[in-house]
């Protein structure tokens, strides 16, 4: 099946991977020879998510002196969001902020400048995203090339999906009956084609975030399924662009040392043929890239960095180095040492799908003792509601999460229990009946004249009833989903993204903690794990991951003895569901001497499913900082 075949109806023409690869073909019109008189290429990344700020576009077109803008706007809430969006309106379903605030302000700069746009902001409607361009283009009196790429969309094709092998665990299960949606992670082939084709801007629907660099570098340098090494390293360098500001200075550990967050610059990355890279940013901008804020982005959202899984290569990020270039405006980092093997023959797809209802209280409580008073009112609103549930013949909550932010509720047993003056009550529950939601909303307010003095109010008014979409992670072949490439609104090529190399994936290796240096001094000393490393977490559905990294290499061999999965599993006990053993994997990256836990099972059903203040666990890496090492030599002369 992955034979030479050119297949034509209406005038469309159907490629897979092997015929691709050994075309010659290949439009070279706009392959980028570079500055200096070395070939690169360089890619800047204007957006991390839906809402980014504007600001980025300007500072990138006019000083980044790019060949190609980026945007990454698609998360597995924003998916949600956006199938929602256009279930009430059939034109909706994209990122208007694309359209609006990214390139209509700017688009005779990005003409004039010859820079390329790739955007994945086409959510569930890439189609109707694309028109919006067009309409602009044409209002502008511009004569610019749009590609879309379509066919993530799998609901077209539920009939047909009996059960589904989970990407958990490889079982088999059936398909909700309530799906929403259900979009498969595409790879950065159809955006290469559409470069190939003279594309001047790319809009994808849903694809994996590192395609949207990828697939420039592929079209630029050549680049085939065969250049596996190579695919990993483009793909590094979109991951680690793929979050905007994240990578040159924002949410960075030490946040106190990065200056002016209201102009941070975003990043840019200058790649080679041979896929080593620089990361940089526009002179002139706050922020910083350092070691420090590209390590943590390197381990942001990832799990085992010997099998991150893409769409066009298995990456191994395990022996990745980065190292500081001195003499940059903003400092700059040299990346290297990515590896990659071949692909698995099925794509990742992310389905969502209806569980109920719930909604959220949001109350400013103050005065003496506010964290008493907080959470008893929490629990008079809760038992009263249920009380009316009774009388009317209604079911209990589904599920009930109480939380007293400025109590420290969300350090669990780590809290300090001190009685803030001050606090904030989270109340969010779901429940199967939208009705009963109703009759809880209702139940808020008085409690402003009937229970604890000092509540200010509801925050954004009674609370909002909405649906429930749980996210449910299966594999489907590749072999199976037809990608579409369409050129100024014309369907023109359909490929298959299964190639010569893609196949059953080998075992992945087993994962054993290094073994401590035995001869690895102790000591009376006791460390917050701050002084001695950077730590960054992200979330993957349910799961989420904290990476660690040693600020200082001779640091390493102490994280390695004193930082287990054990040791991490039960500082944050709290977060996992009771009864839950093994929750917490470790793996290696010596490459930038890091530690990556992956925690499953810990964000109460992650994104807009979960009922906590903190579904995606942003925080859990800065409540692992405040993680106490005892038994330690004195290890001042190695911190920084």
């Amino acid at each position: 099946m992955f034979g030479c075949f050119l297949y034509r109806r209406h005038a469309v023409r159907y490629f897979t991977w092997s015929r691709f690869c050994s075309s010659s073909s290949v439009n070279t019109q706009h392959v980028t020879h570079g500055r200096g008189g070395t070939r690169s290429v360089r890619i800047g990344c204007a957006s991390g998510f839906w809402g980014d700020t504007a600001t980025s576009v300007p500072q990138l077109i006019h000083g980044g002196r790019l060949d190609f803008l980026v945007f990454d706007y698609l998360s597995e809430i924003t998916m949600s969001l956006l199938t929602a969006a256009k279930a009430k309106m059939p034109n909706l379903g994209y990122a208007p902020d694309f359209v609006q605030a990214a390139l209509k302000p700017f688009i005779h700069d990005i003409h004039s400048k010859g820079v390329r746009v790739v955007s994945n902001a086409g959510g569930v409607n890439p189609l109707a995203c694309a028109a919006a361009i067009q309409d602009v283009i044409k209002k502008a009196g511009l004569d610019l090339k749009v590609a879309v790429v379509t066919g993530d969309d799998l609901m077209p094709h539920r009939n047909r999906l009996a059960e589904v092998k989970l990407a958990a665990d490889g079982s088999s299960c059936p398909l909700p009956r309530t799906l929403h949606s259900m979009n498969a992670y595409l790879g950065a082939l159809p955006i290469r084609r559409c470069l190939d084709l003279g594309a001047d801007i790319v809009v994808t629907g849903r694809c994996v975030d590192s395609a949207l660099a990828l697939g420039p570098l592929m079209h630029t340098f050549g680049w085939d399924s065969s250049h596996l090494d190579l695919l990993a390293a483009g793909s590094l360098a979109g991951h680690l662009i793929e979050c905007g500001a994240q990578s040159t200075g924002g949410i960075f550990t030490d946040w106190h040392r990065i200056p002016d967050w209201d102009n941070i610059g975003f990043p840019v990355v200058e790649c080679s043929p041979d896929g080593s890279f620089l990361l940089s940013k526009p002179p002139k901008t706050g922020g910083l890239v350092s070691f420090g804020t590209a390590s943590e982005q390197l381990v942001y959202e990832i799990g085992d960095p010997r099998r991150y899984m893409l769409p066009d290569v298995v990456c191994d990020f395990s022996q990745v180095h980065i190292q500081e270039v001195s003499g940059v405006e903003g400092g700059a980092v040299r990346v290297s040492g990515a590896k990659g093997s071949a692909p698995s023959a099925d794509y990742k797809v992310c389905a969502t799908y209806m569980d109920g209802f719930r909604a959220t209280a949001v109350c400013p409580l103050a005065g003496p003792r506010a964290s008493e008073k907080g959470r008893r009112t929490a629990e008079s609103i809760i038992k009263r509601t249920r009380r009316i549930f009774k009388h009317l013949g209604m079911d209990d909550f589904t599920s009930v999460n109480i939380q007293v932010l400025g109590a420290e509720d969300t350090y669990g047993a780590n809290a300090c229990n001190i009685d803030n003056r001050e606090v904030v009550l989270w109340m969010a529950v779901q429940h199967k009946d939208k009705k009963a939601l109703e009759v809880f909303s209702r139940e808020i307010a008085p409690a402003g004249t009937g229970m604890a003095p000092g509540l200010c109010g509801i925050v954004g008014g009674r609370p909002r009833v909405s649906p429930v979409l749980k996210p449910l992670f299966f594999f489907h072949p590749k072999c199976e989903v037809k990608v579409d490439i369409h050129l100024d609104g014309q369907l023109v090529e359909s490929i298959l993204e299964t190639g010569p190399n893609a196949g059953k994936l080998e075992d992945p290796p087993t994962c054993v903690e290094d073994t401590p240096d035995e001869e690895l001094p102790a000591g009376p000393h006791c460390y917050r794990l701050e002084e001695l490393a950077y730590a960054r977490s992200g979330d993957k559905g349910d799961s989420a991951n904290i990476g660690v990294i040693a600020r200082n290499a001779l640091l390493f061999p102490y994280l390695k003895k004193h930082l287990t999965s054990s040791v991490v599993e039960e500082y944050l006990a709290h977060v996992f569901p009771p009864g839950l053993s093994g929750a917490v994997t470790r793996y290696t990256l010596p490459g930038i001497n890091a530690l990556n836990f992956v925690l499953k099972n810990s964000l109460g059903g992650g994104g807009v499913a979960s009922l906590r203040s903190d579904p995606q666990g942003k925080a859990f890496a800065q409540m692992l900082l405040d993680l106490k090492l005892s038994g330690l030599p004195d290890l001042k002369s190695l911190l920084r």
